[in-house]
């Protein structure tokens, strides 16, 4: 195979192929061994997906309806590139009666678009809006597979994991964030065996890129249109950006725009003081001190006095949080959250609001019962001591590694009924 991320070389047999395909996938589900000719990133893809726990004989799960999936959609970067994915894509899906679906960097599907009758015959197996595809849910498939290994993939046949998803065949391209270069999500083309040629991996390929320009080119306006915005969570040195400008902010100076952007009415300098300071015996002039370089930083107009407030609104990912919890968009909200507030920060009405924010979210996540959020908090690095949601999800996937690492945290962290020890304190 010249191109490992091709799924047939020209000229391949393609029920040939099939039927070596149908017999490495058996081998593997019997043994945990795989075959040649079974190529190396479908090889490791099995691999993960049997340490995720998915069985052969699993089917994806849909999380996203009605108005979550609504509301999550909408706030997703990838809806303002929508309109050019589908002129991009949507002849060809229509024509090739294929399938046009767009998941965002968690596998959910965000778009499902395309023949009507490719949709329903694809919805028989969920493949519909709002259903998780990552690789850890539903195992080896093209959208899963290329934002696991942030790379464009072919996947055909019975290289799918799960067998009811083996008559298909997907190739997926992911689309980044061209300012950060985060994982957004992908763009996959779903369809039958035709789709295993190597144009239609460049097709998708080409189509991601050209998402990511169209981003690019939006970003400045959206910037400019939206103000200031504030990012704190899982950092503890906030980043501000205003106009373009990227600033790093001193820990104090990220606790009192942290405050501020909470509080549009302004707060006066005796708040700030009892919020920021734990010693009542720090004197006034000392804040006063932080604000005045805080001004100086932020440039002329951005924070006013008497009260303290700042004169432009700031967008926060911890407003974004928390909006999306309030409105019941769990998921959203656990896609936005990307660690605890201002960490290291001893700040008395931040670490308030950094216990609030995670112990609202990982109460929403147990509530939810949904073992991949589940366990993609656990996981994490503020949640891998958290033992209720270890509990939580030991009560819904009780693989041999959540047991195991259960049963070492009761062990290391027996304490009195009803303590537990909880991610953000």
């Amino acid at each position: 195979m010249t191109d490992p991320w091709v799924a047939l070389e020209p000229g391949a047999d393609p029920a040939e192929r099939v039927r070596v395909l149908r017999r490495a996938h058996e081998t593997f589900a019997v043994a945990g061994t795989v075959p040649q000719p079974v190529r190396s990133v479908v090889a490791d893809s099995w691999r993960r997906s049997a340490r995720a726990g998915v069985g052969p004989e699993g089917t994806a799960s849909v999380e996203l309806t009605d108005g979550d999936l609504g509301v999550y959609r909408a706030e997703h970067p990838l809806a303002r590139v929508m309109p050019l994915i589908r002129e991009l894509v949507g002849t060809f899906a229509a024509d090739g009666e294929h399938l046009l679906a767009v998941c965002d960097a968690q596998g959910r599907l965000l778009w499902v678009e395309g023949d009507p009758a490719t949709r329903r015959k694809a919805g028989r197996m969920n493949f519909v809006p709002g259903a998780r595809w990552a690789e850890s849910a539903v195992g080896t498939n093209a959208p899963g597979t290329a934002v696991a290994v942030d790379r464009p993939v072919q996947v055909f046949a019975a290289e799918h994991f799960i067998r009811r998803v083996q008559p298909w065949t997907c190739a997926a391209a992911p689309v980044h964030d061209p300012r950060t270069g985060r994982v957004l999500g992908a763009v996959d083309i779903t369809g039958g065996n035709g789709l295993a040629h190597p144009h239609s991996l460049g097709f998708v390929q080409a189509v991601a890129r050209a998402a990511e320009s169209q981003l690019a080119l939006l970003a400045p306006e959206q910037t400019f249109v939206d103000g200031p915005e504030l990012t704190a969570l899982g950092r503890d040195e906030a980043q501000l950006c205003v106009h373009g400008r990227k600033m790093r902010l001193s820990r104090r100076h990220s606790e009192i725009l942290v405050l501020l952007a909470r509080h549009p009415e302004g707060l006066t300098g005796d708040e700030l003081l009892c919020a920021l300071y734990e010693d009542e015996s720090v004197p006034p002039v000392t804040l006063r001190a932080e604000l005045a370089r805080l001004r100086r930083l932020l440039g002329p107009g951005l924070l006013a006095s008497r009260p303290y407030r700042l004169t432009s609104p700031v967008e926060s990912d911890v407003a974004i949080v928390e909006r999306r919890l309030e409105g019941g968009a769990v998921m959203g909200a656990a896609t936005a959250y990307t660690g605890p507030l201002l960490p290291g920060s001893q700040a008395p009405a931040v670490v308030r609001l950094r216990t609030r924010l995670a112990d609202g979210l990982r109460t929403a996540l147990i509530a939810r019962r949904d073992p991949d959020l589940l366990a993609d908090w656990a996981h994490a690095p503020w949640g891998e001591d958290d033992l209720d949601v270890w509990r939580a999800l030991a009560a819904i996937r009780p693989t041999a590694p959540v047991r195991s690492r259960l049963a070492t945290l009761e062990s290391e962290l027996a304490a009195p009924a009803g303590w537990s020890r909880q991610a953000g304190r």
